[in-house]
């Protein structure tokens, strides 16, 4: 990753080439990637690699990309498991392929099942993936603001432990997003933070050229997954409003007035 201390997987220039985190790249019978929106087949306002299910894109098109993913990281055609994300802070285990129309209501998804590749969308929050190499349990979090005040990332960390993992052991890697500079927050936004905690005064940023604070998403991540004791947390968090080519963004897509936006995807199997 051109920003932070991850790598990009070499490839076909026609595939995926996901972003990799060193923390989890050298985790044995792991796989895992954050994918960009490069690599795939849809076109307009969504190329080319728009894993959205909700988006109002070409069903086949969406399909075909989500395969892709799947075989970049297994080295063979599957589904991926994502879920009906609603900025909460409900974490979920699952052991097989899942029905579109069965996806759960949540915002973390976490297995032990070998070769079920499970996965989130983001166009801006901030993509969580987690490993316990020794107990082979990993997850794919989705942290919005709200989810991540919530408390989404201790849920998961909480589910994984339910499967025989154990947080000295997990290794964690929070993914591109939003990054503060682009991230412009309203007051009552931030005194949902400070009611929480006075202390996350510190992720707002203000400025003598802007009247409203900027919020450190990724900081805040960071900081909330480093104090549940897990062995490393690697930030390695590129802009997504700010890197066009590379990310989609709901923000972006907002302050242009666009009909709509993809979303990529962030993955990883047990292999």
């Amino acid at each position: 990753m051109p920003s932070g201390n991850a790598t990009t997987r070499t490839g076909a220039s026609r595939r995926p080439q996901p972003l990799l985190a060193e923390t989890l790249a050298d985790v044995s019978g792991i796989a895992h990637g954050f994918f960009t929106r490069q690599g795939g087949v849809s076109e307009g306002l969504y190329t080319t690699l728009n894993c959205g299910l909700g988006s109002n894109d070409e069903p086949a098109r969406v399909a075909e990309n989500r395969r892709r993913v799947a075989q970049a990281l297994c080295g063979r055609d599957s589904s991926i498991v994502t879920l009906n994300q609603v900025h909460s802070a409900r974490a979920v285990v699952v052991e097989g392929a899942v029905a579109r129309e069965r996806r759960p209501r949540a915002d973390a998804i976490v297995t032990r099942a070998r070769g079920v590749v499970i996965g989130v969308l983001a166009a801006d929050c901030a993509p969580v993936l987690i490993a316990d190499a020794r107990a082979k349990v990993v997850a794919a979090v989705h942290a919005g603001w709200r989810g991540a005040l919530a408390g989404v990332l201790e849920a998961a960390v909480a589910a994984m432990e339910g499967l025989g993992a154990e947080r000295r052991r997990m290794r964690a890697a929070v993914g591109p997003c939003i990054n503060q500079a682009a991230y412009e927050v309203g007051a009552e936004f931030e005194a949902q933070f400070l009611q929480a905690d006075r202390a996350y005064a510190g992720f707002f940023m203000r400025t003598p050229s802007a009247l409203r604070p900027r919020f450190d998403l990724p900081g805040f991540i960071e900081h909330r997954a480093g104090r549940l004791g897990l062995q490393s947390v690697e930030r390695c968090a590129l802009c997504t409003y700010e890197n066009e080519s590379l990310f989609f963004s709901y923000r972006r897509s907002i302050h242009r007035n666009e009909p709509d936006y993809g979303r990529h995807i962030s993955a990883i199997v047990v292999t």
